[in-house]
């Protein structure tokens, strides 16, 4: 390849990246402004300053937009959970502070967190950003399955399997339309007695 189209790819990566950036900050500003159901794609790609297609080109609908911005957020949430978690040595304490600031996560917006849980359920599996939050999901039941396996009677069979009960405990607490009134603080606590019942404990 030639220096001079070599130089023309690189600005076109560049500028695809500043696009992408663009949107992500636009959507990330509006749905949390006004929350993701009175948002328009269309206010999206005008304070991004990119045509509608263009917008189109990094994802589809609504829903992806969101999932491409809450998983940034998500994944700066888990980090934060996991630097938490290594400093308490109880197993289920561990695990309440893990998922503590991701839980805080889903509520800064309500409707925009419920949304995006329901999204990465439900989201076509071939879209890159379902795939991503998929992808930090996976990561978050690992980082509980090894704080089950501090416990030297749970085996990595186990852990993985209990992880993703408390992954389910989680997302299910966060969707349910009777928490939509809870406090961070209140959600945790709920989140916390359903790990306490399924570990014994």
């Amino acid at each position: 390849m030639s220096t001079s189209a070599s130089n023309t790819l690189g600005r076109r990566e560049r500028n695809k990246q500043q696009k992408l950036e663009r949107i992500t900050v636009a959507a990330a500003e509006l749905f949390a402004e006004h929350g993701i159901d009175e948002v328009t794609t269309q206010q999206i790609a005008e304070r991004a300053d990119v045509g509608t297609g263009t917008l189109f080109l990094y994802a589809k609908t609504k829903g992806e937009l969101l999932l491409l911005v809450q998983n940034a957020h998500y994944a700066v949430a888990l980090e934060k959970g996991k630097t938490a978690a290594d400093s308490v040595p109880d197993v289920r304490a561990a695990i309440v502070a893990l998922l503590r600031p991701i839980i805080a996560c889903n509520r800064v917006q309500i409707e925009n967190g419920r949304t995006y849980l329901r999204e990465m359920v439900f989201a076509e599996p071939s879209d890159g950003h379902h795939a991503e939050a998929l992808r930090i999901v996976g990561e978050t039941e690992d980082a509980v399955a090894a704080i089950l396996q501090r416990d030297p009677q749970t085996d990595q069979e186990r852990a993985a399997a209990l992880a993703r009960i408390v992954s389910a405990i989680m997302f299910l607490t966060l969707t349910a339309s009777t928490n939509v009134e809870l406090s961070v603080d209140e959600l945790v606590d709920v989140i916390d007695r359903q790990v306490g019942a399924l570990l014994g404990r």
